[in-house]
Parts: C-alpha cells; structure tokens; sequence
C-alpha cells in the first residue's frame, strides 16, 4: 500500500462527501486506502460513508476524541508506506496525493523530510492565509510565543475599553488573498499533511484541539528533518467546517475552537520550551484575555484548565 489517507470527521457529513468524492475522481495511478475516524458525528455521516462509499475504512469512535486522537486511530490500523492526514473540508482538484507520493519518493534520498504540504486555496481559488490555512512558523521559540499572545490581549482591551465609547465590534473578514509560499517552513498545518508512516507521524494525545501538527513537527525539527511547502498539489480548503463560528473581532476568542487553542498552546510551551517564569507569563496573558468582559461569561469557567497545566 501506498498512503493510507486519514479524515478525522465531526458532523461535516456535506463537506466529507465532497472531499470522498474528489479523491476517487483524482487520486490515480497509485494504491491508496481512505481512513474515515468520525468522533461521534449526530449528523448523518455514518450513514452517508456506509452508503456512497463502502469501500471507506470506518473507525467509529462514538464521541469527540479530539483532532489528534481521532487520527493517532486512524494511523493503528493504515497500511500505507506514507500517512495523509487531510480535513473533511477540503476537495482535492487534481491527482494531488500522487504529486506529493513522487515528490516525496524522488527527493529524499538522504531521509531528511520530515512532511509535505501545498498552499491551500479558498474556495474562490486565491492563495489561503498563510498561518490559518497552510503552515506557520511562528511557534519555534517561547519569546515569539509570548510576543504573539502579549499584543492580542492589549488589542483585546483595547477595544473592550472602545465598545464604552459606542464602538460597535465588527465582523472578521476572511478570504483574503496571501503569497505563496514554497520551500521549508516551521510547520505545516493538519489540513494536508504528508509524511512518512513511521514513528514521526503519531500526534501527542494530550492536545485535544490545535497544536498537535505543530508539536508533532517540532519534534522533526529537532531531528533535523524539513518541512516543505512544495508546487503542483491543488487542494480547496474551506476552514472550520466543524467549529462553531461567531465572526466577531473579540468575540471570536470565545469560541470552542479557539479556547482550545489557547490550551494547547500553553501545553505546547510546557511541553517543549524551557522558562518557568515565560509559563507564568503565558498564563497570566491568557487569564487576562479570557476575564475580558465582552467574553468572560464563556471563556471565564476555563481558567482554572490552564493553570493546572
């Protein structure tokens, strides 16, 4: 076998269908199996999998196990030689499996890479945001880290202290068109990961939600193994198809997608970054986001999660 290509699903049984059916329209010329792992999908995903494609390897879960988790069942029981981790909103628009499994087979005669990944495009074609829908790079030091989150939660009062003069939040925009980037990177996102079935491709189940790609990633760094960004893969990436979605500056911190992405960003440092007093910081930052009180009746009641960290 090939590549064994793994979708974690969450009640997304519309987009799962589209990216299923772009696989088997694209993907030629090489032996390829489909690993569905569904985290106790109440939509009708189960029954669409069973019915239109048979031939899908369906891990049950019976409840939300979490991203990583999800594929790490995958990742048991695949027969491939290479491991494609790829969402359930995306739809491939070309043989883009095939193109990574050559890239990969022709290059890496000094078994230095690590992962592959592409530029994903919006659904109106143009380049996706580099950081939320390719790759990242922002994440290999604590003091970037710390940068990053220290500047959000100024913003994030910034403009609480605004709405008290009558400012009124404003909708987030997305879709904006981003450079291209090619060649090495700090990680590539979990949406169309491309590696090697090996020890390297097993995620840490402490994340349950974000973080897990790049923590798993960092460990290649550490190994000296690259992670490329390369040409030719066409891959539709729609965003957060199984999150809820406010779309509201602020407000969108208070998501369930993003609490759990300031949790496992917390861990990530823990967990691979030195600095007890650049910890308490990091966590301080964060409480101080979450007590906002254009957010705190949500985001509030997790606080105590990231100090038991």
């Amino acid at each position: 076998m090939d590549v064994s290509i793994i979708i974690v699903n969450y009640n997304t049984s519309k987009f799962l269908k589209n990216c299923l059916l772009s696989i088997y329209e694209h993907t030629k010329n090489i032996e390829f199996e489909v690993i569905v792992s569904d985290n106790g999908s109440s939509d009708d995903s189960l029954d669409m999998i069973k019915t239109y494609f048979p031939q899908v390897i369906l891990i049950e879960n019976n409840k939300n196990l979490g991203f990583g988790t999800a594929n790490n069942r995958g990742l048991e029981i695949a027969k491939g030689k290479y491991i494609f981790y790829l969402n359930s909103d995306t739809v491939l628009l070309n043989n883009a499996i095939k193109i990574f499994f050559d890239y990969f087979e022709n290059n890496n005669k000094d078994n230095l890479i690590g992962a592959l990944g592409s530029n994903l495009l919006n659904p109106n074609m143009t380049i996706g945001e580099s950081y939320a829908s390719s790759c990242g790079g922002n994440c290999n030091s604590y003091n970037d880290i710390l940068k990053d989150v220290l500047l959000y939660m100024l913003r994030v009062w910034f403009i609480f202290f605004k709405t008290l003069f009558g400012y009124k939040l404003k909708h987030i925009k997305k879709n904006h068109e981003f450079t291209k980037k090619i060649g090495n990177v700090g990680y590539i996102i979990g949406a169309d990961l491309f590696l090697k079935n090996n020890e390297f491709a097993r995620f840490d189940e402490n994340f349950f939600m974000y973080f897990e790609e790049t923590d798993l990633q960092y460990q290649m760094k550490k190994n000296n193994l690259s992670r490329l960004l390369i040409e030719g893969p066409q891959i539709i990436h729609y965003g957060g198809a199984s999150s809820d979605n406010i779309d509201y500056e602020v407000l969108d911190t208070a998501k369930f997608s993003m609490i759990n992405l300031f949790i496992s960003r917390i861990y990530f440092c823990k967990k691979n970054f030195n600095g007890k007093l650049k910890l308490l910081l990091l966590k301080l930052y964060t409480t101080l986001i979450w007590l906002n009180p254009l957010i705190v009746k949500k985001t509030g009641k997790n606080i105590l999660k990231i100090w038991k960290i």
